[in-house]
C-alpha cells in the first residue's frame, strides 16, 4: 500500500512539473519584436518595402527571394545587414494568415516600393532596449545552407540585420 501511494505521488508530481514545463514554453511564441509598430496583436507578416523582405512573427524569422528561391532567416541578407529596423517602414500584413506571404510578393512590391511611408508608425521598443543582443552570440543562418561564400555573414558589420546599434 505504501508503494502504491509513493507511484500515485510520483506521477502527480511529474503531470504537474510537466503541465508547468509546456505552459511556460509556450508563453513567447509568436510575440512581435521590440521594433514592430505599435498596435497590432492579431497579426502574422510585416512586409518591409525597402528590403523587399517579410517578417514571420510567429517564427521570428526573415522571409526573403535569393538564389532563386525564398528563404527563411533569422537575419536579413547581407546587403541589409546594417539596415535600421526601427525606423523602416513595416506594411502590416493583417489580412494574411497563411505560410507563404510572398504568393503576393508582386502586388505589394509595386504597391509599397522601397521608400513606402504610409502612416506614422512608433515601434513596441527602443533601440537602445532591444530583445537581439543574443543575435550577436550565435550568427547561424536557419534556411537549410542555402548561403554562399561567407556564410550570408558580414563580418565586422556586428548586428545580425536587427537594426543599428
Amino acid at each position: 500500500m505504501k508503494t502504491l501511494k509513493l507511484i500515485v505521488a510520483g506521477i502527480i508530481l511529474l503531470s504537474s512539473s510537466a503541465i508547468h514545463a509546456q505552459v511556460s514554453v509556450n508563453v513567447n511564441l509568436g510575440a512581435p519584436p521590440s521594433w514592430g509598430p505599435v498596435g497590432y496583436s492579431n497579426v502574422d507578416y510585416y512586409y518591409l518595402p525597402d528590403v523587399e523582405a517579410y517578417y514571420d512573427i510567429r517564427a521570428s524569422k526573415f522571409i526573403y527571394f535569393g538564389g532563386g528561391k525564398w528563404i527563411r532567416s533569422r537575419y536579413l541578407p547581407g546587403p541589409y545587414r546594417n539596415y535600421d529596423l526601427y525606423s523602416g517602414y513595416k506594411v502590416v500584413l493583417n489580412d494574411y494568415h497563411g505560410s507563404r506571404p510572398y504568393g503576393n510578393f508582386k502586388n505589394h512590391k509595386v504597391k509599397y516600393y522601397k521608400g513606402y511611408h504610409g502612416a506614422p508608425q512608433r515601434s513596441i521598443g527602443s533601440k537602445g532596449n532591444n530583445n537581439y543582443k543574443e543575435s550577436k552570440k550565435n550568427d547561424n543562418h536557419d534556411n537549410g545552407g542555402h548561403d554562399k561564400g561567407n556564410g550570408g555573414h558580414d563580418k565586422g558589420k556586428g548586428n545580425g540585420g536587427h537594426g543599428k546599434h
